[in-house]
């Protein structure tokens, strides 16, 4: 029998520490620094029928989970660099789904691979430059009605690119690819 709330989270829900410490910002800045490499070595071998399987019954495929990252990550950059700038910004909030059923998500995988490292090079050099200050930075989200701090939002990227990878990963254990 399929666990299905094991496929959905693999290594569980994002669960925001009730501190965050600045031990916290190196760790996921680093980690960030280096996902694409993990995805690209996670993906490497994988064929064209691997690249159109979905890591769970219902869920996406691989090919359409890396556009997404390619997607989420470049929006994630965005609202950063608005928290950085502007007075708590009022972000844009998307439709991750339908985004998913656009014609670009029948690229190669290698176009959102070169984004989501472009992507994740800016961002590390800017959370490497950031301040404590500018971590306690926010941007109202207006679907949760919240003003996120860039502190929170940090940690809670590095678990997404950490929850996204775990979904490759583990499929690949199940399927023994």
């Amino acid at each position: 029998m399929i666990d299905i709330e094991l496929l959905k989270y693999p290594i569980g829900k994002f669960l925001k520490p009730e501190t965050i410490s600045e031990q916290n910002f190196k760790e996921a800045t680093a980690y960030l620094r280096v996902f694409p490499q993990y995805l690209e070595d996670s993906i490497s071998e994988f064929t064209e029928e691997q690249f159109n399987t979905p890591y769970r019954p219902g869920g996406w495929t691989v090919k359409e989970l890396v556009h997404h990252l390619a997607d989420s990550h470049m929006n994630a950059l965005i609202r950063f660099k608005l928290a950085l700038t502007e007075d708590n910004p009022t972000i844009k909030p998307y439709d991750e789904a339908s985004w998913a059923k656009m014609p670009d998500y029948i690229l190669p995988i290698e176009t959102s691979l070169a984004l989501i490292a472009g992507i994740h090079l800016k961002w590390a050099v800017i959370l490497e430059n950031m301040s404590p200050t500018n971590f306690q930075k926010c941007y109202f989200h207006p679907e949760s009605q919240t003003s996120v701090p860039l502190s929170e939002v940090t940690l809670m990227y590095q678990w997404h690119s950490q929850h996204h990878l775990a979904h490759i990963q583990h499929l690949m254990i199940r399927e023994k690819w």
